[in-house]
């Protein structure tokens, strides 16, 4: 049998011997809150697990892995292995800063602390993006010396919090990240075992919206009535930002009648994965791919107004809210902002004081798929999860996609990782199949031989 013939099962081998190695790493990473928010935790946190980055990619095999100080002030690791003579270089992208555990009560294990349960590894960043660290390590231990190709690495340290530090870096310093084929690995699977590349991401704008209605607050008794309620006006405002009958999303200004072309999304699975309650309806209309990747979807995070619990009889002044805004491929996300802006203002009740502020906005994007980068990685997943590969969109946004594809127009640019549906990213209980760490390690680990050999003849 040809050594080629040979390579999956001798990888494989490799890397099921180290999936305990694997799952130590994963264990220390999480231990680590690294939250790209001051106010929340301490910075160090984040330099912490930064430097654990490096030094895990040089003892993998790279050079000169250093922590690069970004204009938002995080930490980027980058590194470099060289290219053999001939061969393409292949960028590898993730990033080590995790979102906020949220409700430590609705977690069922501590979110900093790796727990299996289940046949599953529960904690923060497990799957968001610790485990697509891990991933790109176990590959690359996999591999040893046999690299046939040039490697650059780069993990941000500020991807969930959209300051934009790695794209202001990547545009001062392009030279860094120059690469054939670009392996963003921040998204996952369309299902555990399905093996599946991102092929489209919704852009994002975020928005805070605060109303203001009297001087200070007042009592209820003695004024309410005619006295202007701040917090009533703005859940009268958010309130047309959704279909009364729907729910569909709606800002005046922008078109919500998208279709998508692509693989479609199962609606009983949709609910399933979503966690959606018996008896509550899905919003909106058409598909649920039309919904979730071809067109605007605006959700309300969160709204800074009097508790429940301590709240007084007094008429609320003040009431503010942050809204999010995903707009498709094909919208711009500048021109979305400014809609939303314009739909929130001109919704106010009564004559209150409307102040939109601008927190973030990343571009929608769409990769091309027909290069010699995706056949390679066709390829590994055919071989690896025994299936055609699928092309998904995803919900999410990534504003470096955008930035990489400005700077290196000629480069692939592929989108995968660990992480599926069950994962419940930047929710309670995030948790990853340790399976799809295992088997998207053999995808990377394939494809970087497969990519390279092509590349040869």
């Amino acid at each position: 049998m040809p050594a080629s013939d040979r390579e999956p099962d001798e990888l494989a081998t490799r890397i099921a011997e180290l999936m305990p190695r694997a799952k130590a790493d994963l264990t220390e990473l999480v231990a680590v809150p690294s939250v790209a928010d001051p106010r929340q935790y301490p910075p160090e946190e984040c330099r912490k697990a930064a430097q654990w980055v490096a030094d895990a990619f040089t003892e993998a095999g790279l050079h000169d892995v250093h922590l690069a100080e970004t204009p938002d002030g995080s930490h980027a690791v980058v590194g470099h292995r060289p290219a053999p003579a001939g061969a393409p270089t292949v960028l590898l992208y993730c990033h080590y800063d995790v979102q906020p555990p949220l409700d430590d009560a609705a977690w069922t294990s501590p979110p900093f602390t790796l727990t299996e349960r289940d046949g599953r590894w529960y904690g923060r960043g497990t799957a968001d993006c610790k485990g697509n660290i891990v991933m790109h390590l176990t590959a690359l231990r996999a591999l040893g010396d046999d690299i046939p190709v040039g490697v650059k690495f780069v993990a941000e340290g500020s991807e969930e919090q959209g300051t934009g530090g790695l794209e202001a870096y990547v545009a001062e310093y392009p030279e860094q990240f120059l690469a054939d084929a670009l392996l963003v690995c921040d998204t996952g699977n369309a299902a555990v075992g399905t093996g599946t590349a991102t092929t489209s991401l919704r852009g994002l704008t975020n928005v805070v919206v605060t109303v203001d209605t009297l001087a200070g607050e007042v009592h209820s008794g003695m004024f309410g009535g005619p006295a202007p309620d701040a917090l009533a006006a703005l859940v009268q405002i958010l309130s047309t930002l959704r279909d009364p009958k729907t729910g569909a999303t709606r800002v005046d200004g922008l078109d919500g009648a998208g279709t998508w072309e692509g693989a479609g999304y199962d609606e009983d699975r949709f609910r399933a994965d979503a966690g959606v309650l018996d008896g509550v309806r899905l919003t909106g209309t058409g598909s649920v791919a039309d919904r979730l990747w071809a067109r605007p979807a605006v959700t309300v995070l969160g709204i800074d107004c009097p508790p429940v619990v301590g709240s007084s009889a007094s008429i609320p002044a003040t009431a503010r809210a942050r809204v999010s805004l995903r707009v498709p491929p094909g919208t711009d996300a500048d021109a979305a902002r400014r809609a939303l802006t314009a739909h929130l203002e001109a919704a106010a009740p009564w004559g209150a004081r409307v102040r939109v502020e601008a927190e973030s906005t990343g571009a929608p994007f769409r990769a091309a798929t027909d290069g010699p980068a995706y056949a390679a990685l066709g390829r590994a997943m055919s071989d690896v999860y025994g299936r055609p590969m699928e092309f998904l969109g995803q919900g999410g946004s990534i504003p470096l996609c955008n930035v990489l594809a400005q700077a290196f127009p000629r480069a692939e640019i592929i989108l995968m990782g660990v992480e599926e549906p069950q994962c419940l990213i930047h929710a309670p209980n995030e948790s990853v199949d340790p399976s799809e760490i295992e088997h998207m390690a053999h995808v990377e680990a394939l494809f970087l031989r497969a990519y390279g050999a092509a590349a040869r003849r």
